[in-house]
């Protein structure tokens, strides 16, 4: 069974992350394959990196990065749900990777981003270039959404198009994929 961790990016009050990764989640728990929880930055609250050892020395002295820790190794594949903000992504989920180091090496990150005429694509650009220098493995397959807020009713219930509950399923399939193959690398590296 994969560990799969949804991670809603945004913590602002009017964000529309909670929206579309609830539908994620509904998607991912049509897998059997996958055993999903849904993260959201907002409610998990981390204060402003304030560990005073580097993260590769795994050397806590908080209790909110300690189990933060605990969630993220646990973890054997992650996606990440995030809106662009000019140009980049959340600083929220900035700082909740830059907490931990070897947690999330050797681990896929799939990416749902959402925004205007870029649908998220510029912040997910980005990201990539931070995941990789984790050893996390990013995703070439995602689902961008152009425009969300016309696919949000008024209490708040994301209706994908066509295309964008497709994009899901190669994304879901490729995720799969590599989780598999990364966490028996994983096992057989720790022998």
């Amino acid at each position: 069974m994969i560990q799969l961790k949804i991670i809603i990016g945004s913590t602002r009050t009017d964000r529309k992350g909670p929206s579309i990764a609830s539908w994620v989640l509904e998607r991912v728990k049509q897998q059997a394959e996958f055993e999903v929880e849904l993260l959201d930055l907002a409610e998990i609250n981390l204060p402003f990196l304030d560990e005073p050892n580097h993260p590769r020395l795994k050397k806590y002295q908080h209790e909110h990065t300690k189990r933060w820790s605990r969630i993220i190794e646990s973890s054997d594949a992650f996606i990440f749900v995030t809106p662009e903000y000019n140009y980049g992504f959340p600083a929220s989920l900035k700082n909740a990777i830059d907490f931990l180091y070897h947690e999330w090496s050797y681990k896929p990150v799939a990416f749902v981003s959402y925004g205007g005429l870029a649908a998220g694509t510029r912040s997910v650009q980005m990201l990539k270039q931070v995941v990789t220098s984790l050893r996390m493995v990013p995703l070439v397959e995602a689902v961008n959404i152009p425009f969300f807020g016309k696919l949000i009713d008024e209490k708040g219930t994301f209706s994908p198009t066509d295309h964008i509950v497709h994009s899901s399923e190669l994304l879901l399939t490729e995720l799969l994929f590599w989780a598999q193959g990364l966490k028996s690398m994983r096992e057989s590296r720790s022998k």
